[in-house]
């Protein structure tokens, strides 16, 4: 019997389970907890691409630089070659011929001068004298690129000149005054 006894006791050990690890309880306010800690992780992922979004727009838009401001930094850079009249007047007739289309929407850079100034007797976006003037210059600047006229200095700045007056004439006011208004800060 004893052998009996030894033997339902080995069998009551090998039925022995350890400690069960305890029961957590949860609170009634986790789920609150949890919550609060997605909101606040959306609210900085919101705000994160709202500021990447901000950025990229800010990086993307640059201003374009004026029809008239271009034409004018053109101008300038052509008294460089005021020695030389072909290229002088090339410069300076393209710049121009440039400007109008931007402003305009003429197609003066394609056509030729006669061709131009039909298209410029139909239009009212210039004044009966602007348009003199630049009949004047744009024959002035056909001399001297296709009939080999070579001009003194005095007559190249008038070129000149002409080109820029045209300009300014014909700069749009709101663009004109906001342009002095920054150069006055500077």
């Amino acid at each position: 019997m004893v052998t009996n006894a030894t033997s339902t006791g080995a069998a009551a050990t090998n039925t022995l389970r350890d400690i069960k690890p305890p029961i957590e309880i949860s609170s009634d306010w986790a789920w609150l907890w949890w919550l609060l800690a997605a909101a606040v992780v959306g609210v900085i992922a919101y705000v994160a691409w709202k500021r990447w979004r901000q950025r990229r727009v800010e990086i993307a838009f640059v201003p374009p630089v004026p029809a008239h401001v271009r034409a004018k930094q053109k101008l300038e850079e052509a008294l460089a070659l005021i020695a030389q009249p072909k290229p002088f007047v090339i410069a300076v007739s393209d710049t121009a011929r440039s400007y109008l289309e931007e402003r305009f929407d003429f197609h003066a850079p394609e056509r030729t001068t006669e061709e131009f100034l039909r298209e410029l007797v139909e239009t009212t976006l210039l004044l009966p004298e602007q348009k003199e003037s630049l009949a004047k210059f744009l024959e002035s600047c056909d001399l001297v690129k296709f009939a080999k006229y070579e001009p003194g200095e005095k007559e190249l700045r008038e070129l000149h000149a002409s080109a820029l007056r045209l300009i300014e004439e014909t700069t749009p006011k709101e663009k004109a005054e906001s342009g002095k208004r920054k150069a006055e800060t500077e």
